[in-house]
């Protein structure tokens, strides 16, 4: 699985729903893998992470943004910025 289409897919997703709404990793994940898309899941935090640090998305939990070079856990969204 290319990280860049991920990338590419959480993007598209994001920007679709506009930076007043925001997509879960999964969203991106199934987009891809399909049935088997829970083996994407950390790669697509992965990806979301990469995009948080270029500045294109932003990661929240509970409305908070979080660092992306922060180390948090459980469930998170990715809005476009």
């Amino acid at each position: 699985m290319s990280e860049d289409r991920l990338k590419a897919v959480i993007l598209d997703l994001a920007r679709q729903r506009g930076p007043a709404k925001s997509i879960c990793p999964s969203d991106a994940a199934r987009a891809i893998g399909g049935d088997d898309w829970r083996d994407l899941m950390d790669d697509a935090r992965a990806a979301a992470r990469d995009l948080a640090r270029a500045g294109e998305v932003e990661i929240t939990q509970r409305g908070e943004v979080l660092d992306p070079d922060a180390t948090w856990r459980g469930p998170i969204r990715i809005r476009a910025t």
